[in-house]
């Protein structure tokens, strides 16, 4: 087996998604996430739009945007539908990560490139973030929770109507990793004709 294969294969089958709070509130550095976001920017692009946004917050960022995030919830959700753990977890996410990056699709000046390339080039993007940290040792997770895909998120960011915020990426270490599993055989989702 090539050496090459070898290697992605194996961090493709080792990443998994770790919640923040598994996360041990160790640092990364500020170096290593740039070296990340570098390789989100070779994900695949129709028409060389590279549609890819990031916003980073690193260090008393992360504190202040998670509590930022916890007070929108608060302002913007029904209170049938409010619930304190809710509010309590999103303030507590700032306390062990280390980085959050927040993964935006900004809708380009190329109407022929259908929005659902556009989208797809980002979760690519993504993809190339979880990967990297898991090649340093990272624990990750791509998360939508909380008011991500709220109107409010995207006013809190500045962000225009045509543009997608496609999730949250938390980054930081934890001392122990989840075990990985898939409940249906490749098998079954695979149709082949010959």
């Amino acid at each position: 087996m090539d050496n090459s294969f070898a290697n992605i294969s194996t961090l493709i089958k080792q990443r998994r998604s770790i919640k923040p709070a598994h996360f041990n509130g160790k640092t990364i550095p500020d170096e290593q996430v740039g070296q990340l976001l570098e390789l989100a920017d070779w994900a695949p692009t129709h028409g060389n739009t590279e549609p890819w946004r990031f916003i980073v917050y690193a260090h008393e960022g992360v504190k202040n945007f998670s509590a930022d995030h916890a007070a929108l919830y608060k302002k913007h959700t029904d209170p049938e539908k409010y619930l304190q753990a809710n509010y309590d977890k999103l303030i507590h996410n700032g306390e062990k990560i280390s980085h959050i990056i927040i993964a935006i699709m900004q809708r380009g000046n190329l109407p022929k490139v259908p929005v659902i390339e556009e989208l797809a080039a980002v979760s690519a993007a993504i993809q190339n973030i979880l990967l990297g940290a898991e090649a340093l040792g990272m624990a990750s997770l791509w998360s939508t929770g909380g008011m991500t895909h709220h109107e409010a998120m995207k006013e809190y960011l500045h962000l225009r109507n045509e543009d997608v915020i496609l999730g949250q990426i938390f980054l930081g270490y934890a001392d122990e990793k989840p075990a990985g599993r898939r409940i249906f055989p490749i098998a079954s989702k695979v149709k082949w004709i010959r």
